[in-house]
């Protein structure tokens, strides 16, 4: 698994909200990987396990989202709470927070879990399963992204459980297209050295997928997200991701904006659920978190660096939004083990 270079997320970008969503990746380090290489034949049924634990504590930093990439055939997938979709081939789905999900197609009998199946592939953190009864074959490539979002961010929370993007919609672009294939491609070969660019693969992937579902919110839409559709909001964001350290009220943000204290008010309450000085404070925290995981500052430096006059106030305000002191918050990012591969081998 690599980590996201920091000019991974610079690149130019002339949408919307472009630079903001940028900020905000960078800040999290994604890293990506492909981690198992499945062939299912009919009639099967399979179970994928939970893979993220919102109770996890915050020190550990692991937000993990999951990928389907179906190379070939079909089958239907039912969610934790019994939604069903039917998924074929060149479909993506990215479950941004992956609970307990099924796969199955025909009659299955008994489904299988997919950590009693899983058996170690040729490429180092590759696995493979191979299952079922010898009917028509299911292809599917997973895998996963990994970044160190706070988990009281409001960034990732905001995604739907399940996004899909369907290969015969034709809004399916030429990138997302090429980069799927590339990955199924070199997943196959199992060349060495590959699993750098499946990683890398799936980082540029993610960020193509959160683009493309950005640019099909209603303008009702709720959340993060949305409101990098909103000029008012964005204007808003980009003036506090480029100087987080300003004394910043909201009569000052809102004169940067362009626009009344009161409809910057009513547009972050609205679109994002919280006052405008809470994202500011927010923002400050996730570049505290990444600055205690990624160096070894003080926290009296990280402190006056993102706007705080002494090391106690940043103390405090660290743990009310993420209910951990920042000393204890440090030791146990720096010792977070990484996401777990499948537990079991042949």
């Amino acid at each position: 698994m690599i980590e996201t270079p920091p000019s991974f997320a610079e690149t130019p970008d002339v949408d919307l909200g472009g630079q903001v969503l940028a900020d905000v990746l960078r800040s999290v380090r994604l890293s990506g990987a492909v981690y198992l290489n499945a062939s299912l034949t009919e009639p099967f049924g399979l179970i994928s396990p939970k893979h993220f634990d919102e109770h996890t504590p915050m020190a550990h930093l692991r937000h993990v989202s999951i990928f389907h990439l179906v190379a070939a055939g079909e089958c239907v997938v039912e969610l934790a709470d019994g939604q069903r979709y039917t998924i074929r081939e060149g479909d993506i789905m990215l479950m941004p927070f992956p609970d307990t999900h099924r796969f199955y197609r025909g009659d299955g009998g008994a489904m299988a879990s997919a950590q009693d199946l899983v058996r170690a592939g040729s490429l180092p953190g590759m696995w493979t399963i191979e299952h079922g009864g010898g009917g028509q074959e299911t292809r599917m490539v997973c895998g996963f992204i990994e970044s160190s979002e706070l988990l009281h961010s409001p960034v990732f929370r905001t995604l739907p459980q399940l996004l899909i993007d369907r290969a015969g919609e034709g809004r399916v672009s030429a990138l997302l297209t090429g980069m799927v294939r590339e990955i199924v491609t070199l997943t196959n070969e199992a060349i060495s050295g590959s699993e750098i660019m499946l990683g890398r693969l799936m980082e540029l992937l993610f960020v193509e997928v959160l683009r493309r579902y950005v640019s099909t919110l209603p303008p009702s839409a709720q959340g993060w997200f949305a409101a990098l559709n909103d000029p008012v909001l964005v204007r808003a964001m980009e003036q506090v991701h480029g100087n987080p350290a300003r004394r910043w009220t909201v009569d000052d943000l809102a004169r940067e904006c362009g626009t009344s204290r009161t409809v910057l008010a009513e547009r972050f309450n609205y679109v994002m659920g919280q006052a405008p000085i809470e994202y500011v404070t927010g923002w400050r925290m996730q570049l505290a978190a990444e600055r205690m995981r990624a160096g070894s500052d003080s926290l009296a430096v990280i402190a006056g660096d993102i706007g705080y006059e002494s090391e106690a106030a940043f103390n405090r305000a660290f743990k009310r939004v993420t209910g951990v002191a920042p000393g204890r918050w440090r030791e146990g990012a720096k010792s977070a083990r990484p996401y777990p591969k499948p537990m079991r081998r042949g």
